[in-house]
C-alpha cells in the first residue's frame, strides 16, 4: 500500500552515482542492425536524463518523448556510469509515478 489512505503504489527514487536517478531496462526489444535495445529514463527530470545520455555518448536523435532507445552494446556502460538496472515493468512504473511519462498521441483517421 502507498501513502496513508491510498491504494496507490508509491515508488521512491533511488539515487545512483552522483545523485543521478537514471534507469535502464534489459535489452529485450528487437531493433535496427539486428541488435536488442533498452530504454533509458529518469524518474527525476528530463534534464538529468539528457545529461546522462550525453555522458554515455548517446546521440540526441535516440530520444523519443520520455526515453532514449539504446542498443545492447551500451547497457553495461550505462550501469557503470550509474544507471540503475531494473525490469521493464519497474522502469515503466517509476516513469509513470514520476509524472514524466509522455504517451504517443493517437493519429486521427
Amino acid at each position: 500500500m502507498g501513502a496513508a489512505g491510498s491504494d496507490r503504489l508509491v515508488l521512491a527514487p533511488r539515487p545512483t552515482l552522483d545523485g543521478v536517478t537514471v534507469l535502464i531496462d534489459p535489452p529485450d526489444w528487437p531493433g535496427p542492425r539486428g541488435l536488442m535495445w533498452s530504454h533509458l529514463v529518469s524518474d527525476s527530470s528530463l534534464e538529468e536524463l539528457h545529461a546522462f545520455a550525453a555522458r554515455l555518448g548517446v546521440p540526441p536523435r535516440a530520444f523519443d518523448r520520455d526515453h532514449y532507445d539504446v542498443p545492447e552494446t551500451v547497457h553495461a556502460r550505462a550501469v557503470e556510469l550509474g544507471a540503475e538496472a531494473v525490469s521493464s515493468r519497474e522502469l515503466l512504473l517509476r516513469l509513470v509515478a514520476s509524472g514524466l511519462r509522455r504517451r504517443k498521441r493517437r493519429q486521427l483517421p
